[in-house]
């Protein structure tokens, strides 16, 4: 997907997001966050918000410390964050193609625009899923592009870094088969942090399949797992261990 999209992805989740935080009010219970009440989940979206807006309009090119928002300057938690989305879309989409500044994850194309724009779709999809959860409604599904290209950044970004926890005494291969696309991981676990391929080569000693879209929220640990083949322990660690901090 390109930067285009991502973008529009972003717009619509924050709308949807705000939406339901609106209607479930500030003290709802979010049940997919445990703890969480949605000033909660709209405290910590808007502030990564706020953290990686900076990133691109300053060109910081160091990481900066991520800090949950205590301040929301006196306003009510969904007008602040209506504000700092819009805020965050603006800087995205004004920003030039080339822009330099940091990034935590290696980038599509060597572009931190596309890395930004990228992780802040799919970091307030999943949260908007968390506040259509805390309204009781059924969670809006995503395009089986987008959750695909989710699911590759979590399995081949997020945990190829060396903080990832799901790791295996011995070798076995773990397979993500989405069943309505031809997109296929194959994470190789062991001791150090996994290392997944897109392919299917070789055995799996457990398979996760479903369609994009559930298998996206279900790796975020939001859904169950559609369909378990093989060893199920395996499963039971991702589930287990595969938070991301």
């Amino acid at each position: 997907m390109d930067t285009a999209h991502h973008l529009e992805a972003l717009d619509m989740a924050g709308r949807l997001l705000a939406d339901a935080a609106e209607r479930a009010g500030a003290d709802a219970d979010v049940p997919t966050c445990p703890g969480w009440r949605v000033r909660d989940l709209v405290r910590h979206t808007g502030a990564v918000h706020v953290w990686a807006e900076a990133f691109v309009r300053e060109r910081i090119t160091g990481p900066r410390p991520f800090e949950e928002t205590s301040d929301l300057d006196g306003k009510e938690p969904t007008y602040w964050y209506r504000d700092v989305h819009r805020r965050l879309l603006a800087t995205l989409a004004d920003a030039p193609e080339g822009v330099v500044c940091w990034t935590f994850l290696p980038a599509p194309n060597a572009s931190p625009l596309a890395f930004w724009t990228r992780r802040q779709a799919h970091e307030t999809t999943v949260h908007r899923f968390d506040a259509q959860a805390a309204l009781g409604v059924a969670p809006d599904p995503v395009d089986a592009d987008f959750a695909a290209d989710g699911i590759d950044e979590l399995l081949r970004g997020f945990h190829a870094r060396s903080r990832s926890r799901v790791r295996t005494v011995a070798p076995r291969v773990l397979r993500v088969r989405c069943s309505d696309t031809d997109a296929v991981w194959s994470v190789r676990l062991s001791p150090e942090p996994p290392v997944t391929t897109l392919d299917a080569e070789g055995p799996a000693d457990a398979e996760l399949s479903g369609t994009a879209n559930e298998l996206y929220f279900a790796l975020w640990n939001r859904l169950p797992v559609p369909h378990i083949a093989g060893d199920r322990a395996l499963a039971d660690l991702w589930r287990e261990r595969s938070g991301i901090g």
